[in-house]
């Protein structure tokens, strides 16, 4: 157990989301695990990715990606209405336009989530590691 260590990655710019992004693509989500809290201005995902960073590792880690500031968020191809279907997020996208960004989170089936926000301000932390 003492090599096992639970991350947090904070992310401030494009850079830091595309480190985001190499850890947590392929990963699992259930979309009753994916939360838009508009009033607070947090879209939270907790997802189920490969330790990536251990060579040959089949652990599996529990961990939420928190976004913070989010003014509007937009999904596309995402059956909201089976709340046991299961996304694989692919990859985490960002762009700049004019003074705000727009964070793309990409899922298998062509599912799209758009996050709309003036400021990057995302953490993906670690909860837990799965022994199955």
């Amino acid at each position: 157990m003492a090599d096992k260590f639970l991350k947090k990655i904070i992310a401030q710019n494009q850079e830091d989301i595309r480190v985001i992004s190499a850890l947590c693509s392929e990963a699992k989500v259930k979309l009753t695990d994916i939360k838009f809290l508009k009033k607070n201005k947090i879209f939270l995902i907790s997802l189920i990715r490969d330790n990536k960073e251990k060579a040959d590792s089949k652990e599996k880690i529990n961990s939420i990606i928190k976004f913070e500031f989010i003014e509007e968020s937009k999904s596309k191809n995402i059956d909201q209405n089976n709340e046991e279907s299961i996304l694989e997020l692919l990859a985490v996208e960002t762009y700049k336009k004019e003074n705000n960004y727009e964070i793309i989170l990409l899922f298998s089936n062509n599912g799209i989530i758009n996050l709309f926000c003036e400021i990057i301000d995302c953490t993906l932390e670690d909860v837990k590691i799965r022994n199955d």
